[in-house]
């Protein structure tokens, strides 16, 4: 048979002559051949001969460097797999953590740190950083500079809690740069929201499942293994749904921009289909944010809607959103002996929220302590990671309940006036490119997520939104198509161009000038 046949050729030693029929085996036929099947064959029969010696967690282990090993590499040379393939990490890590006690957050730190390494080989031939010049690039690099010098802040009581903090503050971050560089072409730029509006709706039904069919057996242990877990999902005599996510309050937020989202993106020129699957999916996402028992999620939702208004600001639009608000009224002060329905109302009224009080009191309580120190107390002071490093501290017990407020507390106000630059600096980039670029799907791709960046901006005041997976790596993503997408409009006109203007029936139409006319 020819595949077991070694052709010798004049001059060729017998090592050479293997070698060349081995790399015909593996590279030419990619072991498509009898020989192939019966080395994987082997192959297969001795990892599981091994892996029923070792055990369980070495075999997790061995399967791990089996798989990892070539991903790692293909993540180094291909950062449009490496991409998907940490959207697709960054969801699955908390529902893993109910599993096993396995480290697995550290992937996502593999990925990042193989993915940047990647763009830096690739940047070594091509010395072209076009791709993110940007001023949420530059404020960026301040914030994560801000972040580092977190490390020698004379205040901070622990250096192994900036460690533990710094991978979430300003670590993750990087992604935004590797996504500006991954994101070549428009088409890949839709791939990658299809994808996050496809695991948004998979996300939704295991809530349906959770919410109608009840929790399964792990869930429940993991829920019961920690008493402030258990007392943070049942409220209101009812277990609050999360999903495959960490907390029921990150998943809510998820399904309330990921529902705008998919909403806005129905008023792009697309395939009626398209539309009717985006509708169903913002249905699917809104409805299941009700069980989700989050009060944060539904003041959000009218909130994004309202900005949603004003930046299309049409009459149509306007008069449904007054519809909209007397309908909204009116149901908010219905009276309900439902649970569902009376969480939903009390979100409305803040001054009978004695969780909003507590809050309020929180954050009058530690302001004296923000104004002494404007480098704040170090990243990791408070919070989970303080309680573990210095449990000593009052800080460390402090209940911040505020993605801004922990910002004030660990970075000082300082700190907390470069981030809010920062958000405002983002917000600035969607609105101007919004009302500039042209192309009528570009145009609703930066309303939508203007749209998610906006709620994700207003919720960090009542919640740590952006910094919870996998709500972090989807507002990196979401920068990154900011600063790429108006490179492929393809009729947007630059204002130095712009030096002539046709008036025709009160319209105005810019006209490009030809530089070479210029030169005559």
């Amino acid at each position: 048979m020819p595949y077991f046949t070694i052709n010798t050729q004049r001059g060729m030693t017998a090592y050479q002559a293997v070698k060349s029929w081995w790399k015909e085996q593996i590279v030419t036929l990619k072991l498509n051949t009898p020989i192939g099947y019966t080395i994987c064959s082997v192959i297969g029969i001795a990892l599981s001969l091994i892996a029923c010696k070792i055990g369980l967690k070495f075999s997790v282990v061995l399967l791990g460097i089996i798989i990892g090993i070539p991903t790692i590499f293909a993540c180094l040379f291909n950062l449009r797999f490496g991409l998907i393939l940490m959207i697709f990490v960054s969801f699955t890590i908390q529902y893993i953590k109910r599993i096993t006690d396995i480290p697995v957050g550290v992937i996502l730190d593999l990925l990042l740190v193989v993915m940047f390494f990647g763009m830096f080989i690739k940047q070594v031939r091509e010395r072209d950083w076009s791709f993110a010049k940007s001023p949420i690039s530059f404020w960026t690099l301040i914030w994560v500079f801000l972040n580092l010098v977190q490390v020698i802040n004379p205040v901070a009581e622990s250096r192994m809690a900036w460690l533990y903090t710094v991978r979430s503050m300003a670590g993750l971050i990087l992604l935004y740069f590797i996504a500006c560089y991954a994101f070549k072409n428009l088409q890949y730029i839709k791939l990658v929201f299809k994808i996050l509006i496809g695991i948004a709706v998979i996300n939704a039904f295991y809530g349906f499942y959770q919410e109608f069919f009840g929790f399964t057996s792990f869930e429940i242990a993991w829920l019961y293994a920690d008493k402030e877990r258990f007392q943070l999902v049942f409220q209101w005599g009812r277990l609050r749904i999360f999903s495959t996510f960490g907390d029921p309050t990150t998943f809510s937020i998820y399904t309330v921009y990921m529902g705008l989202l998919c909403a806005i993106m129905t008023l792009a020129p697309i395939k009626w289909w398209k539309r009717i699957l985006l509708v169903i999916a913002a249905i699917l996402l809104f409805w299941v944010t009700v069980y989700t028992g989050t009060r944060t999620a539904f003041v959000l939702l009218p909130a994004g809607i309202c900005f949603f208004i004003l930046m299309t600001f049409r009459k149509e639009v306007i008069l449904l959103g007054i519809v909209g608000l007397l309908f909204g009224s009116a149901f908010i002060l219905k009276s309900t002996s439902n649970p569902v329905i009376y969480r939903i109302q009390s979100a409305f009224k803040p001054n009978q929220d004695a969780s909003m009080q507590l809050r309020l009191k929180n954050q009058a309580f530690i302001q004296p302590f923000i104004h002494k120190h404007p480098m704040g107390a170090g990243l990791g002071s408070t919070g989970m990671w303080g309680e573990r490093f210095t449990p000593d501290s009052f800080l460390a017990h402090f209940a911040h309940d505020s993605g801004l407020v922990r910002i004030a507390i660990e970075l000082g106000w300082i700190g907390l006036i470069v981030y809010c630059i920062f958000l405002f600096v983002i917000l600035k980039e969607c609105v101007y490119y919004y009302f500039r670029v042209r192309d009528p799907t570009i145009k609703m791709m930066y309303l939508a997520i203007a749209n998610v960046l906006f709620i994700l901006t207003l919720a960090s005041y009542p919640q740590e939104a952006i910094v919870q997976l996998p709500t972090s790596i989807v507002f990196y993503i979401c920068l990154a198509a900011v600063v790429r997408l108006k490179d492929f409009d393809l009729e947007e006109v630059e204002e130095e161009d712009a030096e002539l203007v046709a008036v025709e029936e009160d319209r105005i139409y810019p006209v490009k000038v030809d530089r070479s006319i210029e030169m005559i």
